[in-house]
């Protein structure tokens, strides 16, 4: 059993302490919004859970939207420490994107309570215009792109602009991580990273294609009605 936060320090307790209990409440707080939502997630429950009162919570996060926010912020933060522990010391380009692929695949796959906290920011505070996942993807996204920009200096990768290939990287595995969660992993973790590295790295197209298509433009034309069809005129 988990000892309750009020015995846990003294008086107001070291910096250490706060942030230790800081860190619980968090943690606590996303099972909390994972299960119930949001909105009828109670603040008195989580308190009960921690074994501590409701003042205690309102010291650390002033409202329950600070509260959410803040776990939601945990989420990225350590989603980003497992993404840096598994690249770490891994020089070669390729290995780096596809430790960091498998990471963050993983990291979700393990935790679908933090997808669920994703999901309920963007449908709750509507007002966001950059939710956290994005904020920190895009502080993320600029260091992937260092590397990228790296390996076209040394020819490894074609000449795409470096912003470009996060953004359809990112996409991706965003895309997967969502569909993981809603429809669950039609295979292993490892095997859909190697799918998306496999297509990333070799392409979709036979050598004699992709010379076929060598310099032509690939943007699709735009979308409209049929050649020769009427608008519906109809009320």
């Amino acid at each position: 059993m988990n000892t309750p936060l009020h015995t846990r320090t003294n008086g107001r307790g070291s910096a250490r302490d706060c942030e230790a209990r800081r860190e619980e409440i968090l943690a606590t707080a996303t099972q909390l919004f994972a299960e119930h939502g949001f909105s009828d997630a109670m603040t008195q429950e989580l308190a009960d859970r921690l074994g501590v009162g409701k003042g205690t919570i309102y010291r650390y996060f002033p409202s329950k939207r600070d509260l959410f926010l803040a776990a939601a912020d945990r989420v990225m933060r350590s989603l980003t420490a497992q993404v840096d522990a598994g690249i770490a010391g891994i020089e070669d380009g390729v290995e780096r994107i596809a430790r960091g692929v498998t990471a963050f695949l993983t990291f979700f796959a393990e935790r679908p309570e933090y997808v669920e906290l994703l999901i309920q920011e963007r449908a709750q505070f509507k007002d966001r215009t950059r939710p956290t996942y994005i904020e920190h993807r895009e502080v993320r996204g600029r260091k992937w792109q260092a590397l990228y920009a790296e390996m076209q200096e040394a020819g490894r990768l074609r000449d795409l602009g470096p912003e470009q290939i996060s953004e359809v990287v990112g996409n991706l595995i965003y895309g997967t991580m969502f569909t993981n969660y809603f429809a669950g992993p039609g295979k292993p973790v490892a095997e859909q990273a190697r799918d998306i590295l496999e297509v990333v790295f070799r392409g979709i197209l036979s050598d004699s294609e992709r010379a076929r298509l060598a310099g032509a433009d690939l943007t699709p034309p735009a979308c409209g009605p049929p050649a020769g069809s009427r608008p519906d005129t109809k009320a």
